[in-house]
């Protein structure tokens, strides 16, 4: 086992040359600033600087590393397909990769959970997805209207940002809400609200201003929100609230699925089934770029060529993603995410009983530590930066990054887990 790093030891960024990043690299970069190292390389949960410099990665990509980090399974299929000269482009055509992974799909996860849902490969990220559920949304419909809520992170790109919920993002694309409806989440800084008995009075009342809309846009558990699971009764009620008015909806699985919460797709606590699924991230298993949407057979109103994308196929994605699948039916895979999943709960209930200021959300293998009313976003950001000079890399989220994001990989061992756990707890305390 790797040995940590000398906790005493801060980052050495004198050691590290930063200078053709900088002059060549725009303002907009973001994590590099928060974790001001040169990573070389990364196994499992563990990222190396190329001074040697060891981290535990509680970030995973935001969620693209669910599997971790060079996962040997994935590997090995991937370098097997490299060196028979495998297709590495093609765009929507048939091939052997997409068909390997279009049947572990259906096998592994489509299937047992009853889904008959279409496929439909997008360009190469989450937002892409979000831009094509919405467009086949009111294709199918005839409607324009969206609802959105409070909180919601959907993309960057002009119809993602249109429903997602942050100012700033959507300032910087100057890009306004016109068809988009906002309604409070089930939950969020403010407290609970009734938002599905608001959308009810809204959609039952012919004056209310808010016509029958195309969607309805949710994240089951909202990540960059602050990590705000929706309850199960809530989500039912909003699938039946729409089915009632023949409304789509549309969950959003781009950060929450992949097995993030324990159950491949985060809806499934709930026993619904959404009409469309937006996923990305984890669904290329290596960190490569793939994005799709899952929806009903009624609504494929596509015609040929009417969404198109040069990044809609990425092979080596294809053949990740379809290893990544098979390891939902190996028992050992699925005991050591409900091991982690069970420790990070503890470790939630610990922080509660240690400070009643501490707010603790989660589910499955992602936890968020809410310090809104116990230092707030400041102290949010000296624990992270504790956090990375003593060797474990983690995010935060909420309005005002307020909200410690925990993410480990779903394969971490216990022994990594708790090690990484030590130095936030240490953090926290110091603080």
């Amino acid at each position: 086992m790797t040995m940590l790093v000398d906790e005493t030891v801060p980052p050495h960024k004198a050691a590290y040359d930063f200078s053709l990043f900088e002059a060549m690299e725009s303002e907009v970069r973001y994590y590099c600033r928060k974790f001001p190292v040169v990573f070389d390389r990364a196994r499992g949960a563990e990222l190396f600087a190329e001074d040697g410099r060891m981290f535990t990665d509680f970030f995973c990509g935001a969620g693209t590393l669910n599997y971790g980090h060079n996962h040997p399974y994935l590997k090995r299929r991937i370098t097997e397909y490299l060196a028979r000269d495998g297709v590495m482009h093609g765009l929507d055509m048939y091939t052997v990769a997409k068909r390997t992974f279009l049947s572990r799909l259906r096998e592994q996860v489509l299937a047992p959970r009853g889904l008959d849902h279409k496929v439909q490969f997008c360009g190469p990220t989450g937002t892409d997805a979000v831009e094509a559920a919405l467009k086949v949304a009111r294709r199918a419909t005839g409607r324009r209207g969206v609802v959105s809520f409070t909180g919601a992170y959907h993309g960057m790109s002009r119809g993602s940002l249109a429903v997602s919920g942050g100012r700033r993002a959507r300032a910087a694309g100057q890009v306004g809400t016109a068809d988009v409806t906002f309604v409070p989440y089930e939950d969020g800084p403010a407290g609970p609200f009734d938002s599905i008995g608001y959308l009810e009075r809204m959609l039952s009342d012919p004056s209310s201003g808010l016509d029958i809309p195309a969607a309805v846009i949710v994240e089951p558990l909202q990540m960059e929100g602050g990590v705000y699971p929706a309850s199960a009764d809530w989500l039912r009620r909003l699938r039946e609230l729409t089915t009632r008015y023949g409304v789509l909806l549309v969950f959003d699985e781009i950060q929450s699925g992949c097995g993030r919460t324990g159950t491949f797709f985060c809806f499934e606590h709930a026993g619904v089934v959404p009409d469309i699924i937006t996923v990305s991230k984890a669904i290329g298993g290596y960190g490569l770029p793939l994005s799709m949407v899952l929806f009903r057979p009624a609504l494929d109103v596509w015609s040929p060529g009417e969404h198109t994308g040069t990044f809609r196929g990425n092979q080596l994605a294809f053949v990740a993603g379809a290893a990544a699948c098979e390891l939902w039916g190996q028992d050992g895979f699925r005991t050591t995410a409900a091991v982690g999943a069970r420790r990070l709960e503890r470790f939630g209930a610990e922080l509660r009983d240690s400070d009643s200021a501490f707010a603790v959300r989660g589910l499955g293998m992602v936890l968020g530590i809410d310090l809104r009313a116990a230092g707030g976003a400041e102290r949010a950001d000296r624990i992270q930066r504790r956090c990375f000079e003593t060797g474990l890399i983690v995010e935060l989220c909420g309005r005002d990054d307020e909200v410690i994001k925990v993410m480990p990989p779903l394969t971490i061992d216990l022994a990594r887990l708790e090690r990484g756990l030590t130095v936030l707890r240490r953090a926290i305390q110091d603080s």
